[in-house]
């Protein structure tokens, strides 16, 4: 079973709007309300791709409520913790000649919740997959991640880590499955520009060296790179389309490889299939659709 930990969902409320003006009413030309949140992104790509999931985190108020419904009606089993204050937040999306994205702030977790976490993720059983992604609210400790795994140690776990900076650096010494960092946030770690393949290759080794099983690097229009747990060095090329959002493909990449592991237990099939969900959700409004992601798949050589 994949499990996906999301601490600060969202319903992402988007807009398109042909024209955007501070000195008028602005009016929609079309919305629609979806589930946000890096976890939820994950396990909406493996339900697309016929994994199952379950879904865990933390819900409040209405917009929590909704927020669980409006997975559960999509068929993305679920099983968030209730907050009894806040809300779940509402993330604005406007998207016009550019994308104009305003976030709002989570509600606060405290240590009680936590702990009810904790004992949810005892249940895994060797073999789970475990998604941890995106950054630790505020309200919790920095260290949230390196507690969950320090929790799992000793289990067989494939544990996946989308996080940038230290927190993914301090969960390297308990060997996650997979970190995916972009090379952008490769760069920032080790304070380079990690332009080049050569690069890139060189760095993502030293992460593997650090602990970490396998290593993808997204790079946007110039396709991946991923250092194996056998040490082989992967890369693919980017699919050619026309981006309608870069929101989630990040997300949809980490849903993709974990799918293409578990279908095949190929690391080059994996890849293919990551870029490809990632891809596929740039050219869609939302996360992609699964004659999408077949779509692109297809078109990688």
């Amino acid at each position: 079973m994949v499990y996906t930990v999301t601490f600060n969902p969202a319903l992402d409320y988007i807009m398109n709007t042909d024209t955007l003006s501070a000195d008028d009413i602005n009016r929609a030309s079309a919305d629609e309300i979806i589930c946000g949140g890096k976890g939820i992104n994950v396990s909406t790509v493996l339900s697309r791709l016929g994994i199952p999931s379950k879904a865990l985190g933390f819900a409040a108020g209405f917009t929590g409520e909704e927020l669980c419904r409006m997975l559960t009606e999509s068929g993305i089993d679920n099983d968030f913790i209730r907050l009894e204050n806040g809300r779940t937040r509402i993330n604005v999306k406007i998207r016009c000649s550019s994308e104009i994205d305003i976030n709002a702030a989570g509600s606060e977790i405290p240590d009680k919740k936590l702990t009810e976490l904790f004992e949810k993720l005892n249940c895994l059983e060797n073999g789970d997959f475990l998604v941890l992604a995106g950054s630790v609210p505020t309200s919790l400790p920095n260290n949230t991640y390196e507690r969950i795994l320090n929790k799992l140690d000793g289990k067989s776990i494939h544990a996946v880590v989308d996080t940038s900076g230290n927190q993914l650096i301090n969960t390297l010494k308990y060997n996650p499955f997979l970190i995916k960092p972009n090379h952008h946030e490769l760069g920032e770690i080790f304070g380079i520009s990690a332009d080049s393949t050569e690069e890139i290759t060189e760095y993502a080794c030293r992460l593997k060296s650090m602990g970490a099983q396998n290593v993808l690097v997204s790079r946007g229009e110039k396709g991946a790179v991923l250092i194996d747990a056998d040490g082989n060095t992967h890369t693919v090329g980017a699919v050619t389309g026309k981006a309608v959002s870069t929101t989630g493909c990040g997300d949809s990449m980490v849903g993709g490889f974990i799918a293409g592991y578990i279908k095949s237990g190929d690391y080059d099939y994996a890849l293919r299939l990551a870029t490809a969900c990632g891809a596929a959700t740039a050219f869609s409004k939302g996360i992609a659709e699964k004659e999408e992601i077949k779509r692109c798949f297809n078109e990688i050589r």
